[in-house]
């Protein structure tokens, strides 16, 4: 258990919470974009579907999805380990298989 610091050592609440709504603020921006980002990714991918299609591929190409996988890995300097973001990726590509089959 960790004694409290001395009152003069903690910051005042009312500036703390100024700070949390700040860094609220801030990632409620990167979810837009994450979501827009997710968007634009789905596009392409019911487009890779319709192309998939036309020549009589598989959706499913299991090679793709671990070089997928690899590359996001290899992008990832932290603080999100691996496995969190292999998990974050396995759903994105789950869903947008999901669109590649709607498609074709």
């Amino acid at each position: 258990m960790t004694a409290a610091r001395p009152e003069t050592e903690q910051p005042e609440r009312g500036e703390t919470d100024r700070r949390i709504a700040q860094i609220r603020e801030q990632m409620d921006e990167l979810d837009a974009r994450l979501v827009s980002l997710l968007n634009q990714r789905a596009t392409y991918a019911r487009e890779i579907g319709t192309l998939k299609a036309t020549v009589g591929l598989e959706v499913y190409q299991p090679e793709r999805e671990v070089e997928v996988l690899k590359h996001v890995r290899s992008k990832n300097p932290g603080p999100l380990g691996a496995n969190a973001i292999t998990r974050v990726f396995e759903l994105i590509i789950d869903e947008t298989r999901r669109l590649e089959h709607s498609v074709g």
